[in-house]
Order: structure tokens, then C-alpha cells, then sequence
């Protein structure tokens, strides 16, 4: 087993962690029954145990036969797997008030992901493609310098999760709005970063182009909705 994704895993359970609770402490999720953390380490641990099938079978291994090969991780692990199995866990401990608890879960889902990408600095997988900018770093060994592309996701992921956080609390963003614009932020800066690394095959564009799409028309219908409502109310 690579041992070394379980400190990039810890990162990223940190960064959840500490989002819910500076959140928590501002008011966040005062109508959600759910209990976000809970909700959110099992949906993750689920999503990425599904995201692991996937590339077994992706690459010809059942594991089924091979049961052992789960907990080894030299074949992966399937990022569209792991992102729709991860939505539809959430979807449905949430079903009750899924755009609530999407909602109080969104800045700090976005935090948490910034800490997968962090954890690139434990797992010395940070470099993308060849790259002349002052930051640029080269591999022990190389003359070749490569965008950090990892640490440009994280940074990019935690201030979105904080922005949203902060549109959360000190605006009034229509119910639905949150969750939108974290699936669509999350999928952008996959998209755009996908561009700098190494293999652009090696990434599922149709899945962050889809997230996209779907982020922003939840967003379009939390703002039509919350237009809609005065006028229904006054009937």
C-alpha cells in the first residue's frame, strides 16, 4: 500500500475539519439536522472505496478474485468513481434536506479537497508540465523545471471554500447557491489545471466539464427561484 496517501488523506481530513468547526462557531448549518461530519467522512471514505473498484476493474482486476488488491493502490484510484460515488453517498444521507446540507457542507468540502492536493508535498507528486516561472521546481536530480500544478489547485480550492464561506455568512446567498457554485468551482480549477499536468488524457475532462455545467444550473435555478418566491408569496 502507498502509505504516503494516507498523509495527504489526513491533510485533507484536517482542512474538512477545521472549515466545519470555523464555520460551526459563525452559525453554520443552524437548520440541518444532519450531522456534516460524519456525513462528510463517510461519504468520502464510501467515494473513494467506490473510486477503488473502478480502477481495479478499469484495469482488468476483479476484485471479487483479488479481494487483497483493495487495499493496495498501484492501480489508483478512479476520480470519476470517487467523485459521483462520493455525491450520491452525501445525496442520499442528506435526502431529507439534501440542498441545506449541500449547502453547509460546500467551503468546507472545497477545503477539504485542498488538502488532498497539499498532500502532494507527502506523496512528492506536485509537478506538472515543463515550466521557465520563477517558482518552478525541478526534481531531485533534474535540471527541469515543472509547475507545481498540485499546489496551484490547493491554493485555488481553499480560496474558494473560504470565499464561499465568507458569501455564507456575511450575504444572502439564495438556498442552493452554495453547493452550486462549490461543484462548479471544484470542477473549474480540475479543468484548469488538468491543462498542466503531465498527461491531459490522464484526467476525466468530460466529468469536471459536466460539473461545471451542472454547477452553474443550479446556481441560475437558486437565483430564479429565490425571484419566484415574493411573487408566489403574495398570491
Amino acid at each position: 500500500m502507498e502509505f504516503t496517501l494516507l498523509g495527504a488523506a489526513a491533510i485533507a481530513v484536517t482542512g474538512f475539519w477545521l472549515m466545519l468547526r470555523w464555520e460551526a462557531k459563525r452559525g453554520n448549518a443552524a437548520g440541518c439536522a444532519l450531522d456534516l461530519w460524519d456525513a462528510g467522512l463517510v461519504s468520502a471514505i464510501t467515494g473513494i472505496l467506490i473510486g477503488r473498484l473502478v480502477a481495479m476493474m478499469q484495469t482488468g482486476i476483479s476484485p471479487i478474485s483479488n479481494p487483497a488488491q483493495i487495499i493496495l493502490i498501484r492501480s489508483g484510484v478512479s476520480t470519476a468513481g470517487a467523485a459521483i460515488g462520493t455525491l450520491l453517498v452525501f445525496a442520499f444521507l442528506a435526502r431529507r434536506d439534501p440542498i441545506v446540507a449541500g449547502d453547509a457542507i460546500g467551503p468546507a468540502a472545497l477545503v477539504g479537497l485542498a488538502g488532498w492536493h497539499a498532500g502532494c508535498l507527502v506523496t512528492s507528486s506536485c509537478l506538472g508540465t515543463e515550466s521557465s516561472l520563477p517558482w518552478a521546481i525541478a526534481l531531485p536530480g533534474s535540471d527541469v523545471t515543472r509547475h507545481p500544478v498540485e499546489l496551484y489547485a490547493a491554493a485555488a480550492l481553499l480560496i474558494a471554500g473560504v470565499g464561499l464561506a465568507l458569501w455564507k455568512q456575511r450575504g444572502r446567498p439564495p438556498l442552493g447557491s452554495i453547493i452550486g457554485a462549490a461543484i462548479l468551482a471544484a470542477s473549474a480549477i480540475r479543468l484548469a489545471t488538468e491543462l498542466l499536468r503531465i498527461s491531459l488524457a490522464g484526467g476525466p475532462i468530460y466529468l469536471y466539464a459536466t460539473g461545471m455545467v451542472v454547477g452553474a444550473a443550479i446556481i441560475i435555478a437558486s437565483f430564479v427561484m429565490r425571484s419566484r418566491r415574493p411573487i408566489a408569496d403574495s398570491r
